[in-house]
């Protein structure tokens, strides 16, 4: 059986009592808490150790827009261990267990500085091999892994997964009345920066409700991947509506060298389907991958299943060496 057909084994699956999607044993690898700092800001995440091969190579992952590490990640990291990839998962400045004030900001300069950090911080890890390095990342993210790879001589493959890719796009599709309320709520949590305080909006909401995120279904499968008993809070100050627009990582796809996986939702609800396709284009060693699926299917069910068994044949072949089935 090929390791691409394995990933299609009943036992890589759902759960067929829960419904829950399968996690790998906990003999399959082992975790510990890394720390680094960002601009003198400390960051926090879980190193995923296989316990094969000897010397894996590293996958370096971290959450999509307002989110922390915990937020449906943890299972493709578990996967990925249980192939024989180490994974090095890290919450970004502000979010989960990293430093950082207020919570829930989301900066894309601010977050590529993370990035790039912890690129640094992945040189020193030991019984890994940075050489090998991986960058998956999924929505927001999915831009961030763009934006780092270009230009980036370290980074040996990508994996950007629905993949947020032009900011000055996603606004305008917003409309005019979208603006007119974002702007003034943006322009005073700026001003209130000044003095330490900040004017939140909620990070997803239903069509009905303002919020940076309100496609239809958003919320929903948002709060899908919010885990139990997580203290996390649906707000973010309001300055990402200044930043947003100017964020454009799919722009800068041509200078990408590594070979690049691109997996887009054919029904996505948040990204827009052309502007991935386009920015997959022009990458000069890239694959794309369309699904008839929305954004947030990835996490779960079949078409978690589906995109994990492509990542996999893609990474084993441009990385190698993943662990025996």
């Amino acid at each position: 059986m090929s390791r691409e057909e394995s990933a299609w084994r009943h036992r890589e699956g759902v759960d067929a009592t829960t419904g829950e999607q399968r996690r790998p044993s906990r003999y399959e690898f082992s975790t510990v808490s890394v720390r680094f700092d960002s601009d003198d800001e400390r960051c926090v995440g879980t190193l995923y150790r296989p316990d094969r091969p000897k010397n894996p190579p590293l996958v370096l992952m971290a959450a999509g827009f307002g989110s922390d590490r915990e937020f449906g990640l943890p299972v493709y990291a578990e996967r990925f261990a249980e192939r024989g990839y180490a994974v090095f998962l890290f919450d970004h400045r502000h979010f989960g267990d990293s430093e950082g004030m207020p919570r829930n900001l989301v900066s894309p300069a601010k977050q590529i500085a993370d990035w790039r950090a912890a690129i640094e911080r992945a040189d020193e890890l030991d019984g890994v091999d940075a050489d090998r390095l991986v960058l998956w990342g999924s929505s927001f993210a999915g831009g961030h892994v763009l934006e780092v790879a270009a230009g980036e001589p370290h980074v040996a493959a990508v994996v950007s997964q629905v993949p947020f890719v032009d900011g000055r796009s996603m606004t305008l599709g917003k409309g005019l009345k979208f603006a007119a309320k974002s702007l003034p709520l943006a322009l005073a949590d700026k001003l209130l920066s000044f003095v330490g305080r900040s004017k939140t909006v909620p990070v997803v909401g239903t069509p009905e409700e303002f919020a940076v995120i309100n496609e239809p279904g958003a919320k929903t499968g948002f709060f899908d991947l919010v885990p139990s008993g997580s203290d996390w809070e649906n707000e973010t100050p309001a300055r990402v509506f200044l930043s947003i627009p100017g964020y454009r990582p799919g722009t800068k796809t041509d200078e990408v060298h590594c070979p690049t996986l691109v997996v887009a939702g054919e029904h996505d609800e948040l990204v827009s389907l052309s502007d991935v396709e386009s920015a997959a284009s022009k990458l000069p060693n890239g694959t794309f991958l369309r699904l008839p699926v929305g954004h947030f299917d990835v996490y779960g069910g079949e078409t978690f299943e589906e995109a994990l068994a492509h990542q996999f044949a893609f990474l084993d072949r441009v990385v190698g060496d993943p662990a025996d089935d």
